[in-house]
């Protein structure tokens, strides 16, 4: 059937004329954009900004939500803390006690550096040995007694050159030194000149009060 306009007749008449008869000639049409309306009727509100964007910011924080409760949970007191009960803490601190107990605010300091007779080094070698004791206790002391090492440079780092018989002796007066709290350093030689490597050519202790230091290093005589 087709439909022929009159000069009276609009266009949107003729369309409606259109959809009437296509709706007769096929029911089934009809019917499917009527749910085709109801479904865009059903939409244009949902997807207006009124109510799209507050549905999506609700969506957004409940999914976040379920992504907080998969986190594995972390004891509060191990976050950020460490073990203060680590031997080798417990250690480094009692030997640090020590340390700030035998020294006094205006103790006058003193390093002391000992050196092996029984290795029969020459003069250039005992000095270059000596430099590594004493730049090998500062490196040491720099890191955890920044400031016994700056009350030792106020009055000058004085340093002290003394002698032991040999290795034996050495290790003794290391342990003395260790059990009053007197930071010690031990040089080991790289064997590249006159002695063998690996050993032990002078112990350097302090810088520490000079009590201190003398009551382990008193009897040692002078280099």
């Amino acid at each position: 059937m087709t439909l022929v306009p009159n000069r009276g007749t609009t266009l949107k008449q003729l369309s409606a004329l259109e959809e009437m008869v296509g709706s007769f000639r096929n029911p089934t049409s009809r019917s499917s954009r009527r749910e085709q309306r109801r479904e865009g009727e059903w939409l244009s509100p949902s997807l207006s900004p009124g109510y799209f964007v507050p549905g999506l910011i609700v969506g957004f924080l409940c999914g976040f939500l379920l992504d907080l409760r998969k986190l594995p949970k972390t004891n509060p007191k191990s976050k950020g803390s460490t073990n203060t009960n680590h031997p080798s803490l417990a250690k480094h601190r009692e030997k640090v006690q020590r340390l700030g107990s035998s020294v006094a605010s205006n103790d006058e300091l003193k390093m002391v550096l000992v050196v092996r007779q029984d290795l029969k080094m020459g003069i250039g070698k005992i000095a270059s040995q000596c430099a590594h004791a004493a730049t090998g206790i500062y490196a040491e002391l720099i890191l955890s007694q920044r400031s016994l090492l700056r009350q030792w440079e106020s009055t000058g780092q004085p340093k002290i050159v003394l002698s032991c018989k040999n290795q034996q002796e050495m290790n003794k007066l290391k342990e003395a030194a260790d059990s009053i709290g007197l930071p010690t350093f031990v040089v080991a030689d790289a064997g590249r000149t006159q002695i063998s490597a690996g050993s032990r050519t002078v112990l350097a202790i302090g810088p520490g009060g000079k009590a201190s230091v003398d009551s382990v290093t008193g009897r040692l005589r002078l280099l």
